[in-house]
Parts: structure tokens; sequence; C-alpha cells
């Protein structure tokens, strides 16, 4: 009998299969209320100095206020502006590039050592050169996530190019295509996944840079530099770690949108690797 049926009193019940999604989410909504939980207990119990950790029931209570707080969402704003125009440049920036690479074999070799030679420079230490040459604004923060976001754009695009069927190919060109009509009509759509999920990383990373940036460079707006300013009064700690938990939030939902994407757009290539 299918595990989705069930017998109740002498008849056969039809149960609805349990989504995996939804399990996934109650399990993580369990870990992060028991996370909080033993935060309060550890702290109401004098376990952990208040001093330093505040009880989990204030910073909860703090991170909804600050939700609504009008002089708060500005900031929210002003980091999720610079991430925006980033990601954009990123893309607008890695996607030609590793098609070219991805497409000639001799372009990436003579690229590889450079490429190579770059990719590892943390963002973060670029800050005073970005500083120099950009100032404290939004340009600033938008130049660092730009060259953290290029990366792992560039590096998927490369390799979904390079992951395209070769027989594909020699079919297309075998029914009169030329080398850009291969490229348009057979690689990109191809490697589209690859691209995607570069995106998809690059987005993680560039929002941690945007707050990173913030945090560390200060500036005019932003959640870091929010952050910064309360941090430094020392007796606003509620604040700090609340718009900590902003930030994640910020994180986890813009995740979240591009895992629904991916199953949108992306499912076929999923299906076809056996992913589900």
């Amino acid at each position: 009998m299918p595990a989705s049926w069930k017998v109740r009193t002498g008849q056969v019940v039809a149960q609805a299969p349990s989504s995996p999604r939804g399990a996934r989410l109650r399990r993580g909504l369990t870990g992060a209320a028991v996370l909080f939980a033993v935060l309060e207990v550890l702290t109401r119990a004098d376990l952990v100095d208040p001093r330093y950790l505040p009880p989990a029931s204030k910073i909860l209570a703090t991170t909804g206020s600050i939700l609504v707080d009008p002089e708060f969402l500005p900031e929210v704003l002003g980091t999720l502006r610079a991430w925006a125009v980033g990601m954009v440049l990123a893309v607008l920036v890695a996607v030609p590039i590793g098609i070219l690479l991805g497409s000639s074999q001799k372009v990436y070799v003579a690229s590889r050592a450079l490429v190579e030679l770059l990719r590892p420079v943390p963002s973060v230490a670029l800050i005073p050169l970005a500083i120099l040459l950009f100032g404290r604004g939004t340009d600033m923060k938008v130049a660092l996530v730009v060259y953290a976001s290029v990366w792992p754009i560039l590096i998927n695009t490369i390799y979904g190019m390079h992951d395209v069927d070769p027989v594909a190919k020699d079919t297309a060109r075998g029914f009169g295509l030329g080398r850009l009509a291969v490229v348009a009509r057979v690689s990109l759509p191809s490697a589209a996944p690859f691209v995607y999920t570069g995106i998809r990383v690059a987005a993680a990373i560039g929002l941690i840079v945007v707050v990173s940036t913030e945090l560390l460079a200060g500036g005019s707006e932003g959640i870091g530099t929010w952050m910064l300013a309360r941090s430094a009064s020392g007796g606003e700690r509620e604040l700090v770690y609340a718009g900590t938990i902003v930030a994640g939030l910020i994180g986890l939902g813009l995740n979240a949108l591009f895992v629904l994407g991916d199953r949108r757009w992306f499912g076929w290539h999923q299906r076809a690797r056996g992913d589900e």
C-alpha cells in the first residue's frame, strides 16, 4: 500500500503526501526556536553576562520594533540599493566575459593565469583602495560588490560553456549555423542554469560584502553603518543584535527568491541530472 494511504476503521483513507519543502521549513523554524530558547535560558540564569548577550526575548522585541522604525528602513534600502546595483553590474561584466572565455580555448588559456591571480584577493582587503578611488559613499560599496560578485558568476559561466554537449554543437553546425548562432541557440541555453547558480552564489557574497564594508568603512547609509553607530555608544547592544538579525533575514529572503526562480526556470536541469 502506498505511503500516502492509511487504513482507518476498516476503510482506506487517502492522505496528501508531506511536502519536503514544508518539512524543511518546519525543521528550520524549530531549530531557530530552540536556539533562541537556549539563549533566553542562559541569559536569564545569569550563565552569560547580559552586558554581552541580552536576553533573546529583548533582541526579538527590538528586531520587531526596528522593522517598523521609519528611521531604520532607509538604512535597509541603502544597503539593498548598493547590493542591487553591484549585482547588475557584475552580471553585465561577468557573463559576456565568461561566454568569451568558455567559447574560445585559446582565450581561456591566455587569461587563466590572470583570473587565478585576481580571484583569491578578498574584497574586504580592497576597502582602503576603494575609499581612495570612490570615497565612502555608495560608489565604494558598489565597486566592492562588483569585484566580489564577478568571480562566482564568471567561473560558473565558463564551466557552463565547457559543459555543453559537443554533439549538440556539432549538430547545429551541421545544419549550417555559424559560430555566434551556435553560442546563442545551443551553448547559452545549456549554460543558463550554471550562470544562474553563479548569480545566486554571488548574491549572498555581495550582501555580505555590502554590510561588511559599511561596518568597516562607515558611510552615509546602510545597515552596517547603522549598526556601527549604535555599537559606538556601547549601550545599545539589543539594537546591534537586531540589526544583525535583519541582515540575516534579508539574506534568507533573497536566497528563497533565487531558489524559487531556479525551480521555476531550471527545474528541467535538476531533473535531467537526477537532483529531484
